[in-house]
């Protein structure tokens, strides 16, 4: 399957479910406190994307995946799965959001803190939001993938964090993952062209500590082989004829 250029009307489309999955995330981040469960914010963003958006969210009994969005706290990379788990002080959250609009996709995700983090985690969500930004900067018509990799693999190393390999961005439009695959690591100039009309994510996952990663018995959430913690922000991107539109940008951002 090749990288698919997408058209006006499913630009349009994707637009929509786009700014939808962002005010998801821009929902959710009064209800993320101490003493809440991962299933009860499940629950809240569902309740908003059915009632409110009237839309579906796209996790929701994907390839068997139990829950409407995915929820991975401090040594979870990613995938993480709602459940009974209370947020404590000092928990860091990864809030992941997929929503579909009229058959087209929009996925984001954000870090959370609950309450006052540590100087190391509240680092590690700093510098893994910045790998993202200096990704996406690196988009534009005639540029490579790996433009994209290099830029934030080079960051997170500089800062001594480590880039989580088995997973990547994607491309993205009616169907919910679709070529290419998006690395987080790599050297500038490899990789596929850019160009106009693609749309894809890029999801940075960076470790505090090593980049070996284990999948656990749910055959869902990742975790770091080592315990240390885990940060990941996910933006949806359209590439336009001189640059790119970040599809899922929030309110409080300025990229």
């Amino acid at each position: 399957m090749e990288i698919t250029i997408k058209t006006a009307e499913e630009i349009e489309k994707m637009r929509v479910a786009g700014r939808l999955a962002a005010e998801v995330l821009e929902m959710i981040g009064a209800h993320i406190r101490v003493g809440i469960t991962t299933d009860e914010l499940n629950q809240i963003c569902h309740d908003y994307i059915i009632n409110e958006q009237k839309a579906i969210p796209a996790p929701l009994n994907y390839n068997g995946f139990p829950k409407s969005i995915c929820t991975s706290v401090n040594h979870q990379v990613c995938h993480g799965i709602p459940g009974p788990r209370k947020l404590k002080e000092g928990d860091i959250v990864n809030v992941d959001v997929t929503v579909i609009k009229d058959e087209y996709h929009g996925d984001t995700s954000k870090m959370f803190t609950v309450g006052k983090p540590s100087i190391l985690a509240d680092r590690l969500i700093r510098i893994t939001q910045e790998c993202l930004y200096l990704g996406i900067q690196e988009v534009k018509p005639g540029a490579h993938f790996g433009d994209i990799g290099a830029a934030i693999q080079k960051h997170a190393e500089s800062q001594r964090f480590s880039v989580v390999r088995e997973y990547c961005g994607h491309g993205i439009g009616k169907i919910f993952h679709e070529p290419p695959n998006v690395l987080h690591y790599g050297t500038k100039g490899d990789g596929p062209e850019i160009k106009a009309g693609m749309i894809f994510t890029i999801e940075p996952m960076i470790n505090a500590g090593g980049r070996a990663v284990k999948l656990l018995p749910d055959n869902w959430t990742v975790v770091t082989k080592d315990h240390s913690l885990s940060a990941q922000w996910e933006h949806t991107l359209l590439v336009t004829e001189n640059g790119y539109d970040v599809l899922t940008k929030r309110s409080d951002e300025t990229i």
